[in-house]
């Protein structure tokens, strides 16, 4: 079995792929303090649940694009795996050609979705990863990581607002009943439901264009990605576990 780990900056998720099928996934808070004693005494209680041993692990890899805990569970795979995991940086094989002035800046989250992306759906293809930040990634049809952008995340724009708008409530995002809204929390469901998808679909519309094809599949990955999929014009299909599925494919060509 293989245990993938996708560190972002909010959110850690685990999944254990039992050959080709990820069997479990969990979802943690990306704590940057832990330590991999911690780390590794969550990740084993986890396995216990669903009666996993130790030595059932083969391999594990490791994408993260924080810093301190990217070292944490390194050590923590040895410690308590006995594995020497593979983690996802610009000293290994990333399955494509990555195409960009600096290369060492992108993230692993961004390098495994667009492998993932690209391997299950051929180029070219755009992803959508909606994380702490919303990106957008570029793969040709060559299979060379093209660019990107990266926009605030939905999560940290509706926190900003409830933050420094002292007399809004909190209220869930969730599509309203009309777009024009007759109260305030619908008000902000419609700002949010039809703003957020706006602005991807004003995105897209603009890498498409610049891209010359109109007709490139899009695929959505991350918390928000259903919700906006629902809305937008361009996003032709959802993989929650994209992230997860790229970082096994990386630990494949580089174990």
């Amino acid at each position: 079995m293989l245990l993938t780990i996708d560190v972002g900056n909010t959110h850690t998720c685990l999944g254990v792929f039992d050959g080709d099928d990820l069997r479990w996934n969990w979802r943690i808070a990306s704590e940057r303090q832990k330590t991999e004693d911690e780390i590794g005494l969550t990740i084993l209680h986890f396995l216990d649940k669903v009666e996993i041993k130790i030595e059932d692990i083969e391999g594990i890899v490791i994408g993260s694009v924080v810093p301190a805990l990217t070292e944490a569970l390194y050590y923590m795979a040895k410690k308590y795996f006995n594995l020497k995991a593979v983690v996802v940086n610009n000293r290994i094989d990333w399955g494509l050609d990555v195409v960009i002035d600096n290369p060492a800046e992108i993230g692993a989250d961004r390098i495994a979705d667009g492998l993932a992306a690209y391997e299950m759906f051929g180029g070219p293809v755009i992803v959508v990863d909606f994380g702490t930040g919303t990106t957008f990634d570029y793969i040709t049809e060559n299979g060379e990581y093209a660019g990107g952008i990266i926009a605030p995340g939905i999560g940290i724009c509706i926190e900003a607002l409830f933050a420094k708008a002292a007399k809004l409530s909190k209220t869930e995002y969730i599509k309203p009943p009309s777009v024009i809204a007759k109260n305030t929390a619908q008000g902000m469901q419609s700002g949010f439901y039809y703003g957020f998808a706006g602005q991807v679909d004003g995105i897209l519309a603009k890498m498409m264009e610049e891209i010359g094809r109109d007709d490139i599949p899009v695929i959505a990955t991350g918390g928000y990605g259903r919700l906006v999929e629902r809305e937008s014009r361009f996003i032709s299909r959802v993989e929650p576990f994209l992230t997860l599925y790229g970082l096994k494919m990386l630990y494949e060509k580089n174990k």
